[in-house]
């Protein structure tokens, strides 16, 4: 059973005791290159009769099947004397099928005419939060002119008080809708409840689960079952690998379209918002073959710390970020002390480019 870890900031966190990471039958079978199909579907068979649940890694050269589960053990060995099979080997980490060992390419996820984890950087930007139809319009073409690739903006917010702003809920829905038909700028939005999924991912392109959500295991099974990308957040007060093992209840649920976003952890720091841990970039880099955003925003809490924050992040290696902008944060009903000008914004957009060509050229040259 989970185990319930209290932190002394209020904050909760679910963990597996060490017993409940991952059992030792979990192993992929690697097929040699150009195996046949049948030869493929014959081994997910046999793994199926043995009690394993299979799921199949399609690589440019080989296929990779990833055995899951308390299936049977014994004599795995006879695999190997199937045709079509290269080699056995154990996966070692807890998370599966976001591992490196699972998949060695890199996930390229498509949403809309948008693509995260090609190499190329993608900014997602705009308010915390839709306010209205004619400010969320005019912010929208304002970051799409500016250089943004996505826009962000939440139809449904959670907030620690009851009092707050909620959000305008199908309304901010729908006009989210007609900001991606005036800019042709895929949309992401926040879902909160597993009764929700079916209402968001039918005007979103990327359903966001927020970092209070991160171990919401009914929703992201549910999120499983779609055919969306998610973007999952970060929790306040998560590890790495607890992190990474919530993007497997998605995976593992059907949905292999999932990207990270680090957008800071809480620790005794008071002069920010959150941490932001940028080592988290690299590491998600080495440990899976998801792509991984950054949140500034979030991370620091303080608009004058996001530019320096969303350059070190590009020079960490992620694959986009997720930039808050209003037209006037001292006015915004969430989150006004950590937005960006219009102005500030493109001047961010313009420094994101330059480094992104310098590294560009420095990969070249190696």
């Amino acid at each position: 059973m989970p185990l319930v870890r209290f932190l002394a900031d209020g904050f909760f966190v679910l963990s597996h005791p060490p017993e409940e990471k991952g059992g030792k039958n979990e192993m992929i079978i690697v097929m040699e290159r150009f195996a046949l199909s049948a030869e493929i579907e014959q081994v997910s068979e046999r793994l199926k009769d043995r009690g394993f649940q299979v799921h199949l890694s399609q690589g440019v050269q080989r296929t990779i099947i990833g055995a899951i589960g308390e299936g049977i053990q014994e004599n795995m060995d006879s695999f190997l004397v199937l045709p079509g099979v290269e080699k056995i080997v154990p996966i070692v980490q807890p998370f599966k099928l976001a591992s490196r060992e699972f998949k060695a390419e890199p996930t390229i996820i498509k949403a809309g005419s948008t693509t995260i984890g090609d190499g190329s950087i993608q900014i997602i930007a705009g308010p915390c939060a839709v306010e209205s139809r004619e400010k969320y319009l005019e912010i929208a073409a304002l970051v799409k002119e500016s250089g943004a690739t996505m826009l962000r903006g939440g139809a449904f917010k959670p907030r620690t008080s009851p009092y707050s702003f909620q959000g305008l809920e199908q309304e901010g829905l729908e006009i989210l809708a007609e900001a991606r038909e005036l800019t042709g700028l895929p949309v992401i939005t926040e879902v909160m409840d597993p009764r929700m999924v079916d209402l968001v991912a039918e005007y979103a392109d990327v359903l966001q689960v927020g970092a209070r959500n991160m171990q919401n295991y009914f929703l992201l099974r549910e999120l499983g079952r779609i055919d969306k990308p998610i973007m999952l957040k970060r929790g306040p007060s998560a590890t790495i690998e607890e992190w990474i093992m919530a993007a497997e209840y998605i995976i593992s649920s059907g949905n292999s379209q999932v990207i990270l976003c680090e957008r800071g952890i809480r620790t005794f720091e008071k002069y920010t918002r959150n941490t932001l841990d940028l080592s988290a970039v690299p590491l998600i880099k080495q440990l899976t073959h998801l792509p991984i955003i950054v949140d500034p925003s979030h991370g620091t809490g303080k608009w004058k710390l996001v530019e320096p924050m969303a350059l070190a992040a590009i020079g960490a290696g992620c694959d986009g970020l997720m930039i808050e902008v209003h037209q006037n944060p001292s006015e915004a009903l969430s989150d006004g002390p950590q937005s960006l000008t219009p102005d500030n914004f493109r001047k961010l957009v313009s420094k994101v480019c330059n480094i992104q060509g310098i590294l560009n050229i420095s990969r070249d040259g190696e």
